[in-house]
Protein backbone atom coordinates (compact mmCIF):
# COMPACT_ATOMS: atom_id res chain seq x y z
CA UNK A 1 0.00 0.00 0.00
CA UNK A 2 1.29 3.40 -0.92
CA UNK A 3 1.99 6.24 1.43
CA UNK A 4 -0.75 8.83 1.78
CA UNK A 5 -0.25 12.44 0.83
CA UNK A 6 -1.89 15.64 1.96
CA UNK A 7 -4.66 15.15 -0.59
CA UNK A 8 -5.32 11.48 0.12
CA UNK A 9 -6.41 9.98 3.42
CA UNK A 10 -8.28 6.87 4.36
CA UNK A 11 -10.79 5.41 6.77
CA UNK A 12 -11.05 1.63 7.05
CA UNK A 13 -14.11 -0.32 8.08
CA UNK A 14 -14.60 -4.06 7.99
CA UNK A 15 -17.63 -5.09 5.96
CA UNK A 16 -19.11 -8.43 4.85
CA UNK A 17 -18.20 -10.44 1.72
CA UNK A 18 -14.57 -11.00 2.70
CA UNK A 19 -13.09 -7.58 2.01
CA UNK A 20 -12.48 -4.11 3.36
CA UNK A 21 -14.02 -0.79 2.46
CA UNK A 22 -11.61 2.13 2.11
CA UNK A 23 -12.81 5.72 1.99
CA UNK A 24 -10.12 7.42 -0.07
CA UNK A 25 -10.00 11.20 -0.04
CA UNK A 26 -8.77 12.55 -3.37
CA UNK A 27 -8.21 16.11 -4.54
CA UNK A 28 -11.66 15.92 -6.17
CA UNK A 29 -13.56 14.44 -3.24
CA UNK A 30 -13.85 11.11 -1.45
CA UNK A 31 -14.32 7.73 -3.11
CA UNK A 32 -15.34 4.41 -1.63
CA UNK A 33 -13.08 1.53 -2.70
CA UNK A 34 -13.98 -2.01 -1.65
CA UNK A 35 -10.93 -4.27 -1.74
CA UNK A 36 -11.23 -8.07 -2.05
CA UNK A 37 -8.26 -10.41 -1.94
CA UNK A 38 -4.53 -10.36 -1.37
CA UNK A 39 -3.09 -6.90 -2.09
CA UNK A 40 0.19 -8.53 -3.09
CA UNK A 41 -1.50 -9.88 -6.20
CA UNK A 42 -1.94 -7.96 -9.48
CA UNK A 43 -4.80 -5.46 -9.39
CA UNK A 44 -8.15 -5.55 -11.15
CA UNK A 45 -10.21 -2.38 -10.75
CA UNK A 46 -13.92 -2.08 -11.46
CA UNK A 47 -16.24 0.88 -12.09
CA UNK A 48 -20.05 0.50 -12.25
CA UNK A 49 -22.75 2.12 -14.36
CA UNK A 50 -25.00 5.03 -13.38
CA UNK A 51 -26.94 4.52 -10.10
CA UNK A 52 -25.17 1.23 -9.37
CA UNK A 53 -22.40 0.31 -6.98
CA UNK A 54 -20.06 -2.67 -6.95
CA UNK A 55 -22.68 -4.93 -5.33
CA UNK A 56 -25.49 -4.20 -7.77
CA UNK A 57 -23.20 -4.18 -10.83
CA UNK A 58 -20.67 -6.97 -10.27
CA UNK A 59 -21.95 -9.44 -7.69
CA UNK A 60 -23.45 -11.69 -10.36
CA UNK A 61 -20.04 -12.09 -12.00
CA UNK A 62 -17.83 -12.30 -8.93
CA UNK A 63 -20.18 -14.52 -6.90
CA UNK A 64 -20.67 -17.16 -9.58
CA UNK A 65 -18.79 -20.41 -8.84
CA UNK A 66 -16.07 -20.12 -11.47
CA UNK A 67 -15.08 -16.54 -10.70
CA UNK A 68 -13.00 -17.45 -7.65
CA UNK A 69 -10.68 -19.73 -9.60
CA UNK A 70 -10.33 -17.27 -12.46
CA UNK A 71 -10.46 -13.77 -10.99
CA UNK A 72 -9.90 -13.95 -7.25
CA UNK A 73 -7.18 -16.57 -7.77
CA UNK A 74 -5.19 -14.17 -9.97
CA UNK A 75 -6.11 -10.68 -8.75
CA UNK A 76 -6.85 -8.43 -5.84
CA UNK A 77 -10.10 -6.70 -6.77
CA UNK A 78 -10.50 -2.96 -6.18
CA UNK A 79 -14.16 -2.00 -6.60
CA UNK A 80 -14.34 1.77 -7.13
CA UNK A 81 -17.81 3.29 -6.67
CA UNK A 82 -18.77 6.58 -8.29
CA UNK A 83 -18.84 9.46 -5.76
CA UNK A 84 -21.70 9.01 -3.30
CA UNK A 85 -22.80 5.62 -4.68
CA UNK A 86 -21.46 3.40 -1.89
CA UNK A 87 -23.72 1.68 0.64
CA UNK A 88 -24.80 4.11 3.35
CA UNK A 89 -23.50 7.17 1.46
CA UNK A 90 -24.49 10.63 2.60
CA UNK A 91 -25.82 13.21 0.19
CA UNK A 92 -22.96 15.17 -1.39
CA UNK A 93 -23.25 18.81 -0.30
CA UNK A 94 -24.80 21.08 -2.96
CA UNK A 95 -21.84 23.48 -2.79
CA UNK A 96 -19.39 20.74 -3.85
CA UNK A 97 -18.43 21.38 -7.49
CA UNK A 98 -19.81 19.02 -10.11
CA UNK A 99 -17.20 16.64 -11.48
CA UNK A 100 -16.50 16.15 -15.17
CA UNK A 101 -15.65 12.82 -16.77
CA UNK A 102 -12.00 13.93 -16.75
CA UNK A 103 -12.23 14.55 -13.01
CA UNK A 104 -13.66 11.06 -12.49
CA UNK A 105 -10.85 9.50 -14.55
CA UNK A 106 -8.24 11.48 -12.60
CA UNK A 107 -9.77 10.22 -9.36
CA UNK A 108 -9.06 6.66 -10.51
CA UNK A 109 -5.39 7.62 -10.94
CA UNK A 110 -5.32 9.01 -7.39
CA UNK A 111 -6.80 5.77 -6.05
CA UNK A 112 -4.02 3.85 -7.77
CA UNK A 113 -1.46 6.22 -6.28
CA UNK A 114 -2.81 5.62 -2.81
CA UNK A 115 -2.64 1.84 -3.04
CA UNK A 116 0.75 1.97 -4.74
CA UNK A 117 -0.54 0.32 -7.91
CA UNK A 118 1.51 0.78 -11.07
CA UNK A 119 -0.41 -1.17 -13.74
CA UNK A 120 -3.93 -2.52 -13.47
CA UNK A 121 -6.53 -4.47 -15.41
CA UNK A 122 -9.81 -2.54 -15.73
CA UNK A 123 -13.42 -3.77 -15.78
CA UNK A 124 -16.19 -1.22 -16.35
CA UNK A 125 -19.87 -1.20 -17.30
CA UNK A 126 -21.39 1.43 -19.65
CA UNK A 127 -20.74 4.77 -17.88
CA UNK A 128 -18.01 3.09 -15.82
CA UNK A 129 -16.56 1.65 -19.04
CA UNK A 130 -16.35 5.18 -20.47
CA UNK A 131 -14.53 6.43 -17.36
CA UNK A 132 -12.01 3.57 -17.47
CA UNK A 133 -11.47 3.92 -21.24
CA UNK A 134 -10.80 7.63 -20.71
CA UNK A 135 -8.47 6.73 -17.84
CA UNK A 136 -6.61 4.32 -20.15
CA UNK A 137 -6.16 7.08 -22.72
CA UNK A 138 -4.87 9.60 -20.19
CA UNK A 139 -2.69 7.13 -18.26
CA UNK A 140 -1.95 4.46 -20.87
CA UNK A 141 1.21 3.31 -19.10
CA UNK A 142 -0.86 2.31 -16.06
CA UNK A 143 -3.37 0.04 -17.85
CA UNK A 144 -2.57 -3.58 -18.60
CA UNK A 145 -5.87 -4.32 -20.34
CA UNK A 146 -9.54 -3.29 -20.56
CA UNK A 147 -12.66 -5.42 -20.13
CA UNK A 148 -15.59 -3.20 -21.09
CA UNK A 149 -19.25 -4.18 -20.78
CA UNK A 150 -21.73 -2.38 -23.08
CA UNK A 151 -19.44 0.65 -23.27
CA UNK A 152 -20.17 4.10 -24.65
CA UNK A 153 -17.53 6.19 -26.38
CA UNK A 154 -19.38 8.94 -28.26
CA UNK A 155 -20.87 12.18 -27.01
CA UNK A 156 -24.58 11.73 -26.20
CA UNK A 157 -26.99 11.97 -29.10
CA UNK A 158 -29.72 14.59 -28.78
CA UNK A 159 -32.16 11.80 -27.96
CA UNK A 160 -29.97 10.43 -25.15
CA UNK A 161 -29.22 13.94 -23.90
CA UNK A 162 -32.93 14.83 -23.65
CA UNK A 163 -33.77 11.45 -22.13
CA UNK A 164 -31.11 11.90 -19.45
CA UNK A 165 -32.43 15.39 -18.77
CA UNK A 166 -35.84 13.85 -18.06
CA UNK A 167 -34.19 11.36 -15.69
CA UNK A 168 -32.38 14.17 -13.89
CA UNK A 169 -35.65 16.08 -13.47
CA UNK A 170 -37.28 12.96 -12.04
CA UNK A 171 -34.38 12.60 -9.62
CA UNK A 172 -34.57 16.24 -8.61
CA UNK A 173 -38.33 16.43 -8.04
CA UNK A 174 -39.32 12.86 -7.12
CA UNK A 175 -36.16 11.03 -6.11
CA UNK A 176 -35.80 7.32 -6.87
CA UNK A 177 -39.44 6.95 -7.91
CA UNK A 178 -41.06 4.02 -9.68
CA UNK A 179 -40.92 5.60 -13.13
CA UNK A 180 -37.23 6.38 -12.75
CA UNK A 181 -36.43 2.85 -11.63
CA UNK A 182 -38.30 1.46 -14.63
CA UNK A 183 -36.22 3.68 -16.93
CA UNK A 184 -33.02 2.45 -15.29
CA UNK A 185 -34.11 -1.19 -15.59
CA UNK A 186 -34.60 -0.64 -19.33
CA UNK A 187 -31.04 0.69 -19.44
CA UNK A 188 -29.64 -2.35 -17.63
CA UNK A 189 -31.65 -5.42 -18.61
CA UNK A 190 -33.32 -7.11 -21.56
CA UNK A 191 -37.08 -7.15 -21.94
CA UNK A 192 -37.02 -10.93 -21.44
CA UNK A 193 -35.51 -10.57 -17.97
CA UNK A 194 -37.60 -7.54 -16.96
CA UNK A 195 -40.92 -9.26 -17.65
CA UNK A 196 -39.98 -12.93 -17.29
CA UNK A 197 -41.84 -15.98 -18.53
CA UNK A 198 -45.15 -15.03 -16.91
CA UNK A 199 -44.65 -11.34 -16.19
CA UNK A 200 -43.07 -12.01 -12.80
CA UNK A 201 -39.96 -10.13 -11.73
CA UNK A 202 -36.80 -12.21 -11.54
CA UNK A 203 -34.59 -12.33 -8.47
CA UNK A 204 -32.00 -10.25 -10.34
CA UNK A 205 -34.56 -7.49 -10.97
CA UNK A 206 -35.82 -7.60 -7.40
CA UNK A 207 -32.29 -7.36 -6.00
CA UNK A 208 -31.50 -4.43 -8.31
CA UNK A 209 -34.65 -2.57 -7.26
CA UNK A 210 -33.79 -3.01 -3.57
CA UNK A 211 -30.29 -1.61 -4.14
CA UNK A 212 -31.62 1.31 -6.20
CA UNK A 213 -33.82 2.25 -3.25
CA UNK A 214 -30.63 2.80 -1.22
CA UNK A 215 -29.16 5.34 -3.66
CA UNK A 216 -29.07 9.01 -2.78
CA UNK A 217 -30.89 10.74 -5.65
CA UNK A 218 -28.72 13.91 -5.68
CA UNK A 219 -25.58 11.77 -5.93
CA UNK A 220 -26.99 9.76 -8.83
CA UNK A 221 -27.94 13.00 -10.55
CA UNK A 222 -24.37 14.28 -10.28
CA UNK A 223 -22.94 11.16 -11.93
CA UNK A 224 -25.60 11.25 -14.64
CA UNK A 225 -24.80 14.92 -15.32
CA UNK A 226 -21.12 14.10 -15.77
CA UNK A 227 -21.88 11.26 -18.20
CA UNK A 228 -24.43 13.39 -20.07
CA UNK A 229 -21.65 15.95 -20.66
CA UNK A 230 -19.12 13.40 -21.90
CA UNK A 231 -17.22 14.02 -25.11
CA UNK A 232 -16.46 11.83 -28.11
CA UNK A 233 -13.49 9.51 -27.67
CA UNK A 234 -13.66 8.05 -31.19
CA UNK A 235 -10.67 9.85 -32.67
CA UNK A 236 -8.42 8.73 -29.81
CA UNK A 237 -9.50 5.09 -29.59
CA UNK A 238 -6.73 3.89 -31.88
CA UNK A 239 -4.26 5.40 -29.40
CA UNK A 240 -5.24 2.80 -26.83
CA UNK A 241 -2.15 0.67 -26.39
CA UNK A 242 -3.72 -2.08 -24.30
CA UNK A 243 -5.64 -5.18 -25.30
CA UNK A 244 -9.40 -4.73 -24.98
CA UNK A 245 -12.26 -7.20 -24.56
CA UNK A 246 -15.77 -5.82 -25.12
CA UNK A 247 -19.00 -7.55 -24.11
CA UNK A 248 -22.38 -6.23 -25.18
CA UNK A 249 -25.88 -7.64 -24.91
CA UNK A 250 -27.80 -7.66 -28.17
CA UNK A 251 -30.75 -6.00 -26.42
CA UNK A 252 -28.60 -3.24 -24.95
CA UNK A 253 -29.53 0.33 -25.93
CA UNK A 254 -25.76 0.83 -26.32
CA UNK A 255 -25.21 -2.11 -28.67
CA UNK A 256 -24.47 -0.03 -31.76
CA UNK A 257 -22.08 2.21 -29.85
CA UNK A 258 -20.21 -0.77 -28.40
CA UNK A 259 -19.79 -2.25 -31.89
CA UNK A 260 -18.61 1.16 -33.12
CA UNK A 261 -16.06 1.32 -30.32
CA UNK A 262 -14.75 -2.13 -31.15
CA UNK A 263 -14.38 -1.22 -34.83
CA UNK A 264 -12.55 2.01 -34.04
CA UNK A 265 -10.09 0.40 -31.63
CA UNK A 266 -9.33 -2.08 -34.37
CA UNK A 267 -9.02 -5.83 -34.69
CA UNK A 268 -5.38 -5.74 -33.66
CA UNK A 269 -6.18 -4.80 -30.06
CA UNK A 270 -9.90 -5.45 -29.55
CA UNK A 271 -12.24 -8.44 -29.39
CA UNK A 272 -16.03 -8.09 -29.37
CA UNK A 273 -18.34 -10.65 -27.75
CA UNK A 274 -22.06 -10.14 -28.32
CA UNK A 275 -24.44 -11.95 -25.96
CA UNK A 276 -27.91 -12.86 -27.16
CA UNK A 277 -31.03 -12.41 -25.03
CA UNK A 278 -29.19 -9.93 -22.81
CA UNK A 279 -29.26 -6.23 -22.01
CA UNK A 280 -26.40 -3.94 -21.04
CA UNK A 281 -25.65 -5.43 -17.64
CA UNK A 282 -24.11 -8.70 -18.82
CA UNK A 283 -22.33 -9.02 -15.45
CA UNK A 284 -25.70 -9.58 -13.77
CA UNK A 285 -27.95 -10.97 -16.49
CA UNK A 286 -25.64 -13.61 -18.00
CA UNK A 287 -22.35 -13.56 -16.04
CA UNK A 288 -21.37 -17.14 -16.92
CA UNK A 289 -21.27 -16.16 -20.60
CA UNK A 290 -18.34 -13.88 -19.74
CA UNK A 291 -16.05 -16.38 -18.05
CA UNK A 292 -14.69 -18.36 -21.00
CA UNK A 293 -13.84 -15.25 -23.08
CA UNK A 294 -12.28 -13.61 -20.02
CA UNK A 295 -10.27 -16.76 -19.31
CA UNK A 296 -8.74 -16.77 -22.78
CA UNK A 297 -8.23 -13.02 -22.67
CA UNK A 298 -6.28 -13.36 -19.42
CA UNK A 299 -4.19 -16.17 -20.86
CA UNK A 300 -2.70 -13.57 -23.16
CA UNK A 301 -1.20 -11.92 -20.07
CA UNK A 302 -0.02 -15.17 -18.52
CA UNK A 303 -2.89 -15.62 -16.03
CA UNK A 304 -4.33 -19.10 -15.57
CA UNK A 305 -7.38 -20.57 -13.88
CA UNK A 306 -6.71 -22.27 -10.55
CA UNK A 307 -5.54 -25.71 -11.80
CA UNK A 308 -7.70 -28.04 -9.69
CA UNK A 309 -10.91 -26.04 -10.17
CA UNK A 310 -13.37 -27.50 -12.67
CA UNK A 311 -15.08 -24.93 -14.86
CA UNK A 312 -18.85 -25.28 -14.77
CA UNK A 313 -19.28 -22.38 -17.19
CA UNK A 314 -17.37 -24.18 -19.91
CA UNK A 315 -18.84 -27.66 -19.45
CA UNK A 316 -22.45 -26.66 -18.82
CA UNK A 317 -22.68 -28.44 -15.47
CA UNK A 318 -25.17 -25.94 -14.09
CA UNK A 319 -28.29 -26.51 -16.22
CA UNK A 320 -30.44 -24.29 -14.03
CA UNK A 321 -28.62 -21.18 -15.19
CA UNK A 322 -29.61 -19.87 -18.64
CA UNK A 323 -26.18 -18.41 -19.22
CA UNK A 324 -24.49 -21.75 -18.55
CA UNK A 325 -25.75 -22.92 -21.95
CA UNK A 326 -23.59 -20.39 -23.76
CA UNK A 327 -22.31 -21.52 -27.13
CA UNK A 328 -19.03 -19.81 -27.91
CA UNK A 329 -17.87 -19.74 -31.51
CA UNK A 330 -15.13 -22.38 -32.05
CA UNK A 331 -12.60 -19.81 -33.24
CA UNK A 332 -12.89 -18.02 -29.89
CA UNK A 333 -11.71 -21.12 -28.08
CA UNK A 334 -8.66 -21.65 -30.29
CA UNK A 335 -5.26 -20.44 -29.08
CA UNK A 336 -5.18 -18.04 -32.02
CA UNK A 337 -8.62 -16.69 -31.10
CA UNK A 338 -8.15 -15.28 -27.64
CA UNK A 339 -5.11 -17.09 -26.34
CA UNK A 340 -1.47 -16.22 -26.04
CA UNK A 341 -1.32 -14.26 -29.27
CA UNK A 342 -4.75 -12.73 -28.56
CA UNK A 343 -5.78 -12.50 -32.19
CA UNK A 344 -8.88 -10.30 -32.00
CA UNK A 345 -12.03 -11.48 -33.69
CA UNK A 346 -15.65 -10.49 -33.67
CA UNK A 347 -17.59 -13.37 -32.18
CA UNK A 348 -20.92 -13.99 -30.60
CA UNK A 349 -21.94 -15.79 -27.43
CA UNK A 350 -25.29 -17.46 -28.05
CA UNK A 351 -27.47 -17.81 -24.97
CA UNK A 352 -30.17 -20.45 -25.05
CA UNK A 353 -33.12 -19.73 -22.83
Amino acid sequence: MGDSSDSVSIAIDMVPFGGKEFLVKTSRGSLSVFVCGDQEKPALITYPDVALNYMSCFQGLFFCPDAASLLLHNFCIYHIDAPGHELGANVIAPDVPLLSVDDLADQVAEVLDFFGLTRVLCLGVTAGAYILALFAMKYNERVLGLILVSPVCKAPTWTEWLYDKVLMNLLYFYGMCGLLKECLLQRYFSKELRYGMHGAESEVIQACLRLLDERQSPNVMRFLQAINRRYDLTDDLKKLQCKTLIFVGESSPFHAESVHMSDKIGRKNCTLVEVKACGSLVTEEHPLAMLVPIEFFLMGFGFQRQPHFASSSSNGSNPSSPSSHSCIAPELLSPEGLGIKLKPIKTRADIEI
